[in-house]
């Protein structure tokens, strides 16, 4: 028997586990069953702009309801594969679940892609999976911390190589909205490494404001009702948080001293990401997908260039992340729930890292 917790997609705290009969396993085909995967702000992202991104499309669902992408380790429960033998461990998308069926193309010993038809039209990144015994990245050591920070932390180092190929358009100082989520803290990490001239100036909730500070990724930390006192230099925004009232003031504090205003996740549910609404002051927001970053700078530099700055830049955040965060280990597709349902509605202590073990 496998399970699945199910949330209906355009409400996403109403949940249901749904346990279903394994099917036989196709030729060709592999299965996995899923050993442990993370929850976080990110998770909540994919499910908020699940329609307009296709993440919904990845582990389809039934009607209204659909199956939230995770990141995770999962082992070879079963093999139809001659390259692919039971008993081996993968990191990859997961669903939030027991079990999930793959078809492996494109096997080397590092890896393999999902080649099943209805993953195709997505970005490849999402449908890659590494093969642990010959995986660079894998640390026996660090699977934890690999599930919690490592998708948000690629996603804060291509938005800082964005801005920096950019000259930063300018500016002196980065303004980061949503700054005690993962992906903020990865993206200040990579900026005070390799862009040290450009300030970082974190906002969020009045009671993260200790915890922010306390991280040591940024320069300054402001809550949301002080925006008004962001300093008038030329500067570039980073909306994580998906609330158009803060994007907006943050807009209208700048005026034209904002120099670009990038848009990447959706951390607080209701609050109007993807709305329309009056224009903002300064330039129009532009968002940030990080999968095409990743293979635009892949194309550009190699993969093996792109995979020794990643990792550099990597160990750096881990030496910082590992006493920012603790991580709290969870059992049980009960717990899965509960967990996303405080990521969702913004209760999710920011210096704890979920991970489950299904």
């Amino acid at each position: 028997m496998s399970q699945t917790v199910q949330v209906v997609r355009g409400q996403i705290t109403r949940t249901r586990v749904v346990e279903q009969t394994l099917p036989p396993l196709a030729e060709g085909a592999v299965r996995l069953r899923i050993e442990s995967f993370s929850v976080t702000a990110n998770n909540v992202t994919y499910a908020v702009v699940g329609d307009a991104f296709g993440y919904w499309n990845f582990f389809p669902g039934e009607g209204e309801w659909g199956v939230v992408p995770m990141w995770g380790h999962a082992v070879v429960e079963a093999s139809n594969h001659p390259d692919i033998a039971v008993g081996e461990r993968v990191y990859g998308y997961l669903p939030m679940g027991t079990h999930l069926d793959v078809q492996p193309v494109g096997v080397t010993t590092g890896g393999f892609s999902d080649g099943a038809a209805h993953r195709q039209p997505m970005s490849p990144i999402y449908n890659q999976y590494s093969r642990l015994a010959a995986d660079p990245e894998h640390d026996p050591a660090r699977e934890a911390e690999r599930m919690i920070f490592g998708p948000l932390f690629k996603t804060g180092f291509l938005i800082e190589g964005m801005f920096r190929r950019a000259n930063w358009f300018g500016a002196e100082a980065m303004v980061v909205t949503s700054a005690s989520s993962k992906t903020a803290m990865a993206l200040a990490s990579v900026a005070r490494e390799r862009s040290p001239q450009v300030r970082r100036i974190g906002l969020t909730s009045a009671g993260n404001v200790g915890f922010v500070l306390a991280s040591g990724f940024f320069d300054a930390v402001l809550a949301y009702d002080a925006i008004g006192t962001l300093p008038p230099v030329a500067s570039v925004s980073v909306d994580f948080a998906g609330n158009t009232a803060v994007l907006r003031s943050v807009h209208e504090t700048l005026g034209d001293a904002l120099k670009y205003s990038c848009t990447v996740g959706a951390t607080h549910v209701g609050a109007g990401f993807g709305q329309a609404g009056a224009p903002l002051p300064g330039p129009a927001p532009t968002l940030f997908f990080a999968p095409d970053h990743a293979v635009a700078m892949i194309q550009q530099i190699g993969p093996k260039a792109f995979g020794a700055e990643v990792a550099a830049s990597w160990k750096q955040f881990l030496s910082y992340a590992s006493d920012a965060v603790r991580v709290d280990e969870r059992a049980g597709l009960d717990a899965a729930v509960t967990a996303f349902a405080a990521a969702a509605d913004g209760s999710a202590d920011p210096a704890v890292g979920v991970v489950i073990r299904p």
